[in-house]
């Protein structure tokens, strides 16, 4: 019995196929990269679930994807006998998106063509790209396993709804078959489509299949005279299939017989991006596991980067069999922006996640994918700003073409991925020295995020026992940071750290190649060597004489700070805010707060500069307590943060004012 539903798209799928409808993708062909992709994941999830149940095969045990036109009726349909959908499975796969993020990623296209073009590429949108060049789409599929008059047809015209029915259909898999639009009738034509294939899913290790054809001359148009003419001739269809790509997978070729572009084009079909990679790896591995990898790092952050719940990961293949998408026991999560596939050797072929996480196997693939990923980081960084300046023999260095390719790469990698690079500090206690190596930031003498702890400390200052840093929310409330002044007063350099995760992270990092690491933020500040007797003595002197206002000020403050005392580390303003070398930092503890998470009650130390007027004018004067609480609260404000009550800031700093 037949059925038919008429259904609505879920809200933003609704949206996205109005993007695609409207030709967002200024390269139209790749509708056919992603429907063949499609139909390969489908052929690789029977493989699978085959592996268990030997019946879902049914008459039919060799996949393939089968692609045919029919230039009267204006269609092109794209076949596979893979796992395919039952009508349940179509409704939900074909009405709603079930990406995690998806409502993120709507609310993130701003109505501006070309950059909603490179967001929908970082999305990937498969099956809904044949919108591209179709009017309309029908689907045919029938799940393996079901009975034959289980199948369902899926109809849409892309708009806001679409319609299902049960058919009867013998062969199991599914067919997508695209009402072509006027503008893309190039697409009924054997040789565009037999290029397109080529070019995108050469790499597909399934065969894809044509139908062969040949030339045929047209009739006579006297049967009795041969010179008077024929009738035009024209290709014609010959009734048998030949496959028209490599059909074997990509990594198991040889590294000699693959181009640039071929690992580049395989890249944007496992990734949906529509940007090339910035670099890859392609190694086998050989010892105790053996396995192959093909790793790389993208140009670009997807826009759910930060979902540390989104499923990320390599593909997992067994001796070349698909096991899984988002194998995130092959990769630590501060990598989670790394995309590829690993074929193992070892592993069983019932392997399930849950076997992941214990295998032994899993653990040195792990580790081996790590250290690769670090060693084409730490190439690019290596190479990031090239120098070709005259040696000392006056020989200029000759850079090639490859390292001159690489060059300004690490600094956009960084741009893109670099705060997430840092969760590894925390995460991966056996790289951490390694991941050191690879952190820039910003610092007091230069703007631009390029400064790496290696370069910081071959420029240190004779005597300067330590690596001095300072977190802030902005880089520019880190360089006007009050707590800098000494630091600028003496060219003493600071590394500025400007992303959330900088504080966490730096908890697992206390020092650099022998180096202790400092924030100029905690505890007092000791410059050693760097401060002369005379300044030391001077600063003694102040506090002494000071003592008796201090003590008032704590008095005043006593709600509000651990502790008030006189510093060095001022130069121009009247006080900042510091806390105790093993407190948490007041940009930490608000950054948790905002985050909805507790964080502990901790009073910071607020430090005086006993040099400066405001503070001068504090003893004897009748608006000592007002003094000291806008003197608390402008130090807070310094610092980006915000006085607990503000209007009692501002009617304090109005009474002095009149």
């Amino acid at each position: 019995m037949s059925t038919k539903q008429t259904l609505s798209f879920q809200a933003e799928v609704a949206q996205l196929l109005h993007l695609v409808t409207h030709s967002l993708y200024s390269n139209q062909e790749i509708f056919l990269r992603e429907l063949i992709s499609n139909a390969s994941d489908a052929c690789d999830k029977l493989r699978f679930e085959g592996l268990n149940n030997s019946a879902l095969f049914e008459d039919a045990p060799n996949l393939e994807v089968r692609v045919t036109f029919d230039k009267a009726a204006k269609t092109l349909t794209i076949t596979d006998n893979g796992i395919g959908m039952s009508q349940q499975e179509a409704i939900d796969h074909l009405g709603t998106i079930a990406k995690s993020g998806t409502k993120d990623f709507m609310g993130r296209l701003s109505g501006d063509q070309k950059a909603d073009a490179q967001l929908i590429g970082q999305f990937g949108v498969g099956f809904y790209s044949g919108f591209i060049v179709a009017d309309k789409i029908t689907v045919e599929s029938r799940r393996a396993g079901l009975k034959a008059d289980e199948g369902v047809r899926w109809i849409s015209g892309g708009t806001g709804d679409f319609e299902v029915e049960t058919i009867t259909r013998a062969q199991r898999g599914t067919s997508i078959i695209l009402h072509l639009r006027d503008d893309a009738e190039e697409y009924l034509n054997a040789w565009k489509l037999k290029q397109v294939i080529a070019k995108y899913s050469d790499h597909i290790s399934l065969p894809i299949l044509m139908e062969k054809e040949e030339w045929k001359d047209g009739e006579l148009i006297n049967p009795n005279d041969e010179n008077g003419g024929r009738q035009p001739g024209g290709m014609v269809k010959t009734g048998e299939w030949e496959t028209i790509n490599k059909a074997s997978a990509l990594w198991t070729r040889p590294k000699k017989d693959i181009t640039e572009e071929q690992y580049a084009e395989f890249y944007k079909t496992i990734s949906h991006d529509h940007e090339a990679p910035l670099t890859w790896a392609h190694n086998r591995v050989e010892g105790n596991t053996e396995y192959t990898q093909l790793l790389y790092i993208p140009a670009k952050a997807p826009f759910d980067l930060w979902n540390r719940d989104k499923k990320a990961g390599v593909k997992l293949y067994v001796k070349r069999v698909f096991i899984m998408d988002d194998a995130e026991a092959l990769m630590p999560t501060y990598l989670r922006f790394v995309k590829g596939v690993i074929d193992s050797a070892d592993l069983p072929l019932n392997v399930s996640r849950e076997l992941l996480q214990e295998s032994r196997d899993v653990r040195a693939i792990r580790e081996g994918s790590t250290k690769r990923v670090l060693s084409m980081l730490e190439d690019l960084a290596k190479h990031d700003k090239h120098d070709t300046a005259a040696g000392a023999d006056g020989v200029t260095d000759v850079v090639d073409a490859d390292d001159k390719a690489k060059e300004g790469k690490y600094t956009a990698f960084y741009a893109e991925f670099g705060a997430v690079l840092k969760e590894g500090l925390g995460e991966d206690f056996g790289n951490r020295e390694r991941l050191a190596k690879l952190l820039r930031f910003a610092s007091t003498s230069s703007d631009a995020v390029t400064v790496g702890f290696a370069d910081y400390k071959a420029r240190m200052k004779e005597g300067q026992e330590a690596i001095y840093y300072i977190t802030a929310d902005t880089l520019a409330a880190a360089k006007n940071s009050p707590q800098l002044e000494v630091f600028k007063k003496k060219g003493i350099e600071v590394l500025l750290m400007t992303d959330r995760v900088d504080e966490w992270a730096l908890n697992y990092l206390h020092e650099f190649d022998g180096t202790p690491l400092q924030s100029v933020a905690k505890g007092a500040v000791d410059l050693g060597t760097l401060q002369d007797e005379a300044e030391k003595k001077a600063a003694e002197e102040a506090a002494e004489a000071f003592k008796p206002v201090l003590a008032k000020l704590k008095e005043a403050l006593k709600d509000k700070a651990e502790d008030v005392r006189v510093t060095t580390r001022l130069v121009d303003s009247p006080a900042c805010l510091v806390v105790q070398d093993d407190g948490m930092s007041t940009q930490l503890a608000r950054m948790l707060k905002q985050a909805g998470q507790q964080a502990p009650e901790t009073k910071p130390v607020l430090e005086v500069n006993a040099e400066h007027a405001l503070v001068k004018k504090l003893d004897g004067s009748v608006h000592f307590h007002d003094l000291a609480h806008i003197l608390f609260d402008q130090a807070l404000l310094a610092e980006g943060g915000l006085p607990e009550d503000p209007a009692a800031y501002v009617k304090r700093v109005n009474a002095l004012l009149v």
